[in-house]
């Protein structure tokens, strides 16, 4: 698949790339995708939600009347979940939400993802660039040039650049990534996915 090359000022810089249809041109896995996105959700929750039962509340153990005679139900125990201030009864506790999902898996979603976005057109190739310190604005400028300033966008560079990164980083609609770290989410969850030349190639070495 070939694809022209976009300049920091969103023209054609000239040439174009190859894109190997063993990574961008294959037949969407929507189950991987979705097991993938799954796992990823479910590794961001930190499980540490928690209620009190009623072995946990503080209060006396007695009980708070008799038994009979009074009219209304047998009651034993301040600390009934009934009452106001008692414990709760089957409530969440800390637990861990991720779960196991196959290297192979992970690989087809990645590619099945990668695939989708090269085939709807939200997917461009861009010469490599980067910043001698942290630069907001300039990176905004980038964005606006390329048409996206106002759309989720997410570019995948070689190696990991901490002044793309930082430039980046107050930016909620944007993000840095480099092709070693890209996940299923991140692609699918960006409305633009600009993969710079050096990350074709590092990407045809990891997925390839």
């Amino acid at each position: 698949m070939k694809v022209d090359v976009l300049n920091i000022e969103g023209k054609s810089a000239g040439r174009s790339v190859d894109l190997p249809d063993a990574i961008f041109g294959i037949e969407p896995n929507e189950h991987a995708v979705y097991l993938a996105v799954k796992q990823y959700n479910a590794n961001q929750r930190q499980g540490t939600h928690k209620a009190k039962e009623r072995g946990e509340i503080k209060g006396s153990t007695r009980k708070i009347k008799k038994q009979k005679g009074t009219g209304t139900a047998r009651a034993g125990s301040i600390k009934n979940p009934l009452f106001k201030g008692g414990g709760r009864m089957f409530g969440p506790k800390p637990r861990n939400y991720s779960f196991k999902v196959n290297k192979k898996v992970k690989r087809i979603a990645r590619l099945s993802a990668l695939s989708a976005k090269a085939a709807s057109g939200e997917l461009a190739v861009i010469e490599d660039f980067t910043f001698d310190a942290p630069e907001v604005k300039s990176f905004k400028n980038i964005l606006n040039n390329l048409e996206i300033g106002n759309k989720k966008s997410l570019i995948v560079t070689g190696d990991y650049d901490s002044n793309l990164y930082l430039s980046c980083r107050n930016l909620a609609k944007s993000n840095v990534m480099n092709a070693k770290d890209l996940n299923t989410y991140s692609i699918l969850n960006a409305n633009k996915v600009l993969i710079t030349e050096s990350a074709v190639t590092k990407m045809t070495e990891l997925l390839g």
